[in-house]
């Protein structure tokens, strides 16, 4: 649980590194694949290449290949269409394609997900009401898409390690050897290489993203993510959200509306309730195998 908490402080941060001093200025895809490449420098080291089955190692470099490398692709990018607090709120929704991914591979639906994803579409609706364009949209998606990278990638790394017990900080380059593949294809095929001279604040900022909020950040939350139930991951995914707002009001403050935000902020947490409420419900009662 500390693992979680720190990290949750460590991450709040990061919101507002990215999007006040990387998004718009410097290409995004550059971006993911520096700060990936960085945190996979950092475990290079710790990194067993013998022992290691071949199949469990592919197994890490697919789970951080879809969990930080492609969530990444879709995060950095939504910060051109959203500003910091609202790409913050708009992460609540990972809890819910934790349990829908995990539903899907069980063969199940389950009809009143809607419900709940309905009322907290229906808070992101009031947070830009009279607002809503097409760069809001593809904004919104692009989070959705992180959300849901975010939310597979930190299930299947604690299924995962639940089945295989070994010690983590020997395997964890792994899964940032698999993100680093999927980025530097990415900024590869995609880059801008007229945007990618960053100055020196940066250059700091890069460092400490990939070094520090990714090398450490997500090995001590995966790590702590094995070591909680399904629920305490939940609420631990969400408490970044308020600690992030929080931040980026405190040190980068910006004219906003605010009442539109905490209204709509408030209604995105009250559908976290709902879920949790359908969860129990279906607890108690068969759902049928599609």
């Amino acid at each position: 649980m500390k693992n979680l908490v720190f990290v949750t402080f460590l991450w709040a941060f990061s919101f507002s590194l990215i999007g006040e001093f990387l998004a718009g200025k410097i290409d995004s895809y550059f971006s993911v694949f520096v700060r990936v490449a960085l945190a996979a420098l950092v475990f290079l080291p710790f990194t067993k290449f013998r022992g290691i089955k071949p199949s469990f190692a592919l197994s890490i470099m697919a789970i951080g290949a879809v969990q930080i490398g492609v969530m990444y692709l879709f995060y950095y990018n939504s910060f051109l269409y959203l500003s910091v607090p609202e790409v913050a709120l708009f992460t609540i929704f990972t809890p819910f394609y934790v349990t829908l991914v995990y539903d899907a591979f069980n063969r199940k639906f389950k009809k009143l997900y809607l419900v709940s994803v309905g009322i907290a579409v229906f808070g992101a609706f009031i947070i830009k009401y009279g607002a809503i364009n097409d760069g809001f949209l593809t904004g919104f998606l692009l989070v959705q898409g992180a959300n849901i990278c975010f939310g597979a990638g930190q299930s299947a790394y604690k299924i995962l390690l639940e089945k295989n017990t070994i010690e983590q900080k020997g395997i964890f380059g792994y899964f940032h050897f698999g993100a680093f593949f999927v980025t530097l294809l990415a900024f590869l095929v995609f880059g801008n290489f007229s945007r990618i001279t960053p100055d020196l604040t940066q250059s700091a900022v890069l460092i400490w993203l990939g070094v520090v909020a990714s090398g450490v950040g997500y090995y001590l939350w995966n790590k702590g993510a094995t070591q909680v139930d399904s629920g305490v991951l939940a609420i631990m995914n969400n408490a970044l959200i308020p600690a992030a707002i929080i931040v980026n009001l405190l040190f980068w403050y910006k004219q906003t509306d605010l009442l539109r935000l905490v209204v709509g902020g408030v209604i995105l947490f009250a559908s976290l309730a709902v879920h949790k409420r359908i969860i129990k419900f279906y607890e108690n009662h068969e759902v049928k195998t599609v």
